[in-house]
C-alpha cells in the first residue's frame, strides 16, 4: 500500500494548497490524491504534477487520507517532502 510512504514521511504536506506550493518549489517527491475529492480542487495540482514529473498516488477517500496524515479531518492531497 501506498500509505507507507505517508506514514513513514518525516515532512509531509496536508491539504491542497499546501501540496500545490510543493510541487510548485520543487520539494514534493510524492503526491497522493483522494478519489472522491472535488475536480476542481485536485486538477491544479494534478497538472503541476504532469509539469514537472512528480509521481502521483491516487487513494480511496479524503477520509483515510486524513487518518494516514495523523488529522481526524478529510484531505483532498497530500506530499512527502522528505522520507
Amino acid at each position: 500500500m501506498a500509505f507507507e510512504q505517508l506514514l513513514s514521511a518525516r515532512k509531509k504536506t496536508v491539504g491542497a494548497k499546501q501540496t500545490l506550493k510543493a510541487i510548485e518549489r520543487g520539494s514534493a517527491k510524492v503526491v497522493f490524491i483522494a478519489k472522491n475529492a472535488d475536480r476542481h480542487v485536485v486538477e491544479p495540482i494534478l497538472q503541476m504534477c504532469a509539469e514537472k514529473d512528480v509521481q502521483v498516488n491516487q487513494v480511496d477517500s479524503m477520509q483515510a487520507l486524513g487518518r494516514a496524515c495523523g488529522i481526524e479531518v478529510g484531505c483532498a492531497a497530500a506530499a512527502v517532502i522528505d522520507y
